[in-house]
């Protein structure tokens, strides 16, 4: 089962600019490589010019067949305009609400100080609640070692 999430950045224009994430959308994982691979504003912009994609790898990469796993390279990101020939789709929103109201289970936003994560819509007096990816994935690690052990 898939993990969805919305990979996005803000433009200078103040408008959100997302894309879809298929597959480990968790911290853990689409998190915490967005955090350690993705750690730019030209590096989130970049990412998001693939359009939706299908798995975040710690590279761009490049055009790969998407429905051979044999030759695609784990590393690479797997892209359904590039790599499978789809439509580009890139979303713009006016607002942070209006983004997290459209997402998916969790919502990435690249920021100056790192990537933030929203956890499926969570909000606060009406307003969206962020936590650094980093301080999720802790939250997270945590969780497991106490609650499911």
């Amino acid at each position: 089962m898939a993990t969805r999430s919305n990979i996005a950045y803000k433009n200078a224009e103040g408008k959100i600019i997302s894309v879809y994430a298929h597959w480990d959308g968790y911290p853990e994982h689409n998190g915490e490589m967005l955090r350690r691979f993705y750690n730019s504003q030209a590096q989130a912009e970049a990412l998001v010019a693939l359009g939706s994609i299908s798995s975040l790898g710690s590279e761009l990469g490049e055009k790969q067949d998407f429905d051979n796993r044999d030759t695609q390279k784990d590393e690479w990101t797997l892209a359904y305009h590039r790599d499978r020939g789809e439509d580009l789709v890139i979303s713009e929103y006016d607002d942070i609400p209006s983004w997290i109201d459209d997402m998916e289970e969790y919502a990435y936003l690249y920021t100056d100080a790192g990537w933030i994560v929203n956890d499926h819509g969570a909000t606060s007096g009406g307003f969206p609640v962020f936590d650094y990816v980093e301080d999720k994935v802790c939250k997270e690690t945590v969780k497991k070692i106490f609650v499911e052990d």
